[in-house]
């Protein structure tokens, strides 16, 4: 699956990388989707594959630190560039008109810009946080990596800022980016229905039909899972539904893009008769 995913992903970067048809702002952000959930799954899976194939579970202290860091860093830009994408629909359908001015490259770029600033601002945050923690000499996370709410309940230090701070950019950058991908798709679906002919609405709804299959993927598997392990607190259980939206959601999303999307079926296959 670790392989699937990245040779994926990848292989969606060269295609349309190499087709000057797909430089465009939608294709733009695909690249950034794929090269994001590349390192997304790296931070945790080859780590994981390691402890299965060596038997050995352990990680120290620097190294928990660190992938800690990065999970969220990528978790964050998975859920910005998702909101960024949304946004690019938005305008494509509700002013096709002015599209091109509008998701001008330099609109695009500080869009991806901000995205990376805010994703590793609270990463930093989050992570400089834990830091001040203190730990036992040795402890066991029941989980595959290193996640920050099963860290956090094993340290001996006082939580309760930390959670608040943790909820609340939860709240306002998880619960922003959601308001914003349905903010938009409301405006799409009131335009689509106004739309007189049939197939005009199906030229419509199809340009979004990815987006909105891969944005359902993301956000349902990661919801049911701290939703699931808030109510049952089986952090085993949890850990299982983690690979849902840690592993299953990445290499899912090149098949839902070039299944769906004739442009990018093109462009693999010129790329692959190269």
């Amino acid at each position: 699956m670790y392989l699937v995913t990245v040779f994926g992903n990848l292989l969606i970067i060269l295609a349309v990388s190499s087709d000057s048809h797909l430089h465009t702002p939608m294709y733009f952000f695909l690249c950034n989707l794929s090269f994001v959930d590349i390192c997304f799954t790296s931070t945790t899976i080859p780590k994981m594959l390691v402890n299965i194939q060596t038997q050995s579970r352990v990680i120290t202290y620097e190294g928990c630190i660190t992938q800690m860091y990065f999970f969220i860093v990528f978790a964050g830009l998975d859920n910005f560039i998702l909101t960024v994408m949304a946004y690019d629909r938005f305008v494509a359908i509700c002013h096709p008109l002015h599209y091109m001015v509008i998701m001008n490259p330099r609109l695009c770029g500080l869009l991806v810009l901000v995205s990376w600033i805010l994703s590793v601002l609270n990463s930093l945050v989050e992570s400089l946080m834990v830091l001040r923690l203190s730990f036992c000499s040795e402890f066991e996370i029941p989980h595959f990596f290193c996640e920050f709410n099963q860290v956090l309940q094993l340290t001996c230090s006082d939580t309760f800022l930390i959670d608040m701070i943790m909820y609340f950019t939860a709240a306002l950058l998880g619960g922003g980016s959601l308001a914003g991908i349905l903010y938009s798709y409301s405006k799409i679906l009131s335009s689509i229905c106004g739309i007189p002919s049939a197939q005009g609405k199906y030229k419509a709804f199809s340009t979004c039909a990815s987006h909105l299959s891969v944005v359902s993927l993301f956000y349902g598997t990661l919801l049911g899972v701290y939703f699931s392990s808030a109510a049952s607190w089986s952090s085993h259980s949890s850990a299982a539904a983690s690979v849902m939206y840690t592993v299953l959601t990445p290499m899912l999303n090149p098949f839902i893009y070039s299944l769906r999307n004739k442009d990018i079926k093109r462009a693999l296959e010129r790329f692959c008769g190269r």
